[in-house]
This record gives C-alpha cells, structure tokens and sequence, in this order.
C-alpha cells in the first residue's frame, strides 16, 4: 500500500528536479534596445542659380490723367452724346454736350454791330483829325506862328478815344464768338465717362460739373515700397528714358489674368504715415483687349504687382520655412543624419531664402520643419 503512494510521489519529485535543473541551466537572452525611430522628412537638392530679385507689392489702378468736365456757359442742355453715359468710350473731338446756343448767338450778332459802329467811329475820328490838321495848317501860314498845335487842336484824344472804343468791341465780339463756341462740349482726349452728372434738359450754369472723364491711353498704378526692399531695385534716372518691368496680376470673373507694365518713376518722398515710397507703373492702353489677354484692366482694380529687381548672380534658393534661427539649416548626411549648419543669407521675402555661402552644390537641405532638430537625428526621406 505504501509502496503505491510513494512511487507516484518519487517521480514527481524527480521530474520536478530535473525542470529545475534545465531552467536553471538555461542560455541567457541577449538584450538589445530598441533603435529610434527614424522621423520622415522632405529634403531638396542645393543647387545655385541665377538670381533676379523681385519686389512684390499691391495697388489700385487709376487713370494717368482725370477731368471733370464743366460747362462754361450758363443754358438748357439741348443734346448729349450716346457715349455720355457712365462707361461709355469716346474719341478726342466727339461732341459729347450741346449748350442752346441762341442767347450767344444773339450776342454774337450784337459784338459784330458794335465792331462795325466802332469802325466807323475810327474812320470819322481820322477823317475830322485830318481836317483838324488842315484847318491848323491855314491858321500858320496867315499868321506867321511857329507855335506848334495842340493834341486837342488835331483831336488826337478824340481819335485815341474812337481806337479804344473800337478794340472793346472787338474784345466783345471775341468774347461772344468764344462763348458760342463753348455751348458745344468736345471731348479733350480719347477716354471714358467714369460719371454723368447732367443730362438732356437740365439747365446749368457757368461752372456747372457736367461728368467725370478720363484718358484711356494709359493707367497707372501707385505702388507702395518699404525702404528695406528699396536696396533690391535698380530705380530708373528720370532723365534716362529707361522703365522697369512689372507684372500685375487679379483675379477676375473667377481667373488669374496678367498684365505686363513698366515703372516709370518714383513719387520722390516718403510716405510720413506708412514710410514707404510710392512707385508709379504705367499700363498702355489698358481697356484694349487681345487674344493672349481678353479681360481689360479697369479702373478701380486690384491687383498684386512683381516689380523686377536688380540681378543678384548664382545663389541658392530653399523655401523659408527650412531656415531656422534666421542663419541656420539643417542638412541630411550620406547616413541619413541631420547636421546643422549656418548660412549667409542674402534676402528673404515671403517664400524662400537666397544664400550665398554656407551650403555646397549637391547637399540635401531638410525642408521639413523640425520641432526640436538634433545633430546626429535619424531621418527618413
């Protein structure tokens, strides 16, 4: 009986030594820790190239040259032009106005009568001076005087009188003629009503605005330019002849349209609010469409302008958001590590930096931005 319960118990017990003997007797698990993970980033090739600098600025366009229109003579307006709407075009010459011209023809009549009255004054004036004289003459040689004859005697103020008359009324008849010549309003330029303040039977009077017009051979555009970014222009010498070119670009009916300008000139002072310089680009006829640009650039625009800079020779451009510090980039070794280096940078604008020095042909230039960059950081690109 006790034979059957210890048998049982021997071998467990055995078998139990035996496990304890091969666990302890176990090879020991190497332990290695875990390498970093290696962060993705986005890398681009350093490679100089010829470099122009550009200015980018914003403006209104406006017209070179505004009028407004006014009547010189007082009348009812009898006749206006089909152009003289708001937005109607008319050329140089075009009757755009017509003024009821009879008061001024009237007087018209009445300055050329009065020449005609005064012309005959003259010549009476000459003709009675002329027997003055004569009369004078006869007097002398009865009497042997050698006293000379008085202006009185031989009516010179008489006739000076009758001369001056006359020059009034020819002063009266151009007047007259010029004044009906004014009821008829032409169109100074080729250009387009931008706003009708008059229209047919309306009666107005000397001074009267009648519309705003302005010129459509070309548009300008006031173009604001910090005095940092004044180091990056080639200004033109008023007196050479020579523009810069601009590019203007708007978004209109839903498209990017561009138009191509020149700046022409400086306003010459600096803006004591803002302390930028306005710049002056011009736009030849700038309602005039063509197959590369069917939208027109209308007055009141507004448009985002480039302004083409001075050339700044072979330097490398990255996107701004991969310098760091202001001076500093990080680049991606043969290994696939980060190394930080510091670079010259020559301008910054919006989207990228220009560097001269720092960097070398061929290095791969991490774009990614880094929250806390590491030298000797794995990355993965």
């Amino acid at each position: 009986m006790w034979t059957r319960v210890l048998v049982p118990i021997g071998i467990i017990t055995v078998a139990a030594l035996i496990a304890l003997g091969l666990f302890n007797s176990r090879p020991q698990a190497s332990q290695q820790p875990p390498l970093p993970p290696a962060l993705l980033v986005d890398t681009v090739t350093a490679s100089k190239q010829r470099t122009v600098f550009a200015v980018h600025t914003q403006g209104e366009v406006t017209p070179r040259t505004q009028t407004t229109l006014i009547s010189e003579v007082s009348g009812q307006i009898v006749e206006v032009s089909s152009a003289f709407v708001s937005g109607g075009f008319f050329e140089r010459g075009d009757v755009l106005v017509r003024i009821d011209p009879r008061i001024y023809e009237t007087q018209l009549k009445r300055a050329r009568a009065q020449v005609a009255s005064a012309r005959t004054q003259v010549a009476t004036e000459n003709a009675l001076a002329g027997y003055a004289y004569q009369d004078w003459k006869r007097l002398r040689d009865l009497t042997t005087s050698g006293k000379p004859a008085s202006d009185l005697t031989l009516r010179k103020p008489q006739v000076a009188q009758a001369i001056a008359g006359l020059e009034s009324a020819e002063a009266e008849l151009e007047k007259a003629q010029g004044d009906l010549t004014r009821t008829v309003i032409r169109a100074p330029y080729d250009g387009m009503v931008r706003e009708k303040r008059s229209d047919v039977g309306q009666f107005v009077n000397s001074g009267t605005p009648l519309a705003l017009t302005f010129a459509t051979d070309y548009a300008e555009v006031r173009l604001p330019v910090t005095q940092n970014d004044l180091e990056y222009l080639d200004l033109p010498n008023p007196d050479s002849g020579r523009s810069i070119p601009v590019t203007l670009n708007a978004r209109v009916a839903g498209e990017e349209r561009t138009w191509q300008a020149s700046l022409v000139r400086s306003e010459g002072v600096f803006d004591p609010q803002s302390r930028v310089l306005y710049m002056v680009a011009q736009v030849p006829q700038p309602y005039q469409t063509s197959p590369g640009n069917p939208e027109p650039l209308r007055i009141g625009t507004f448009v985002e302008a480039e302004i083409r800079g001075r050339d700044a020779g072979d330097l490398f451009a990255i996107p701004r958001h991969a310098l760091y510090r202001n001076d500093q980039v990080w680049l991606v070794d043969d290994d696939d590590h980060l190394r930080g280096v510091t670079v010259n940078v020559v301008r910054s604008d919006k989207a990228q930096v220009y560097i001269d020095s720092g960097i070398d042909e061929g290095d791969r230039v991490c774009i990614t931005p880094i929250d806390q960059p590491i030298t000797g950081m794995l990355v993965r690109s």
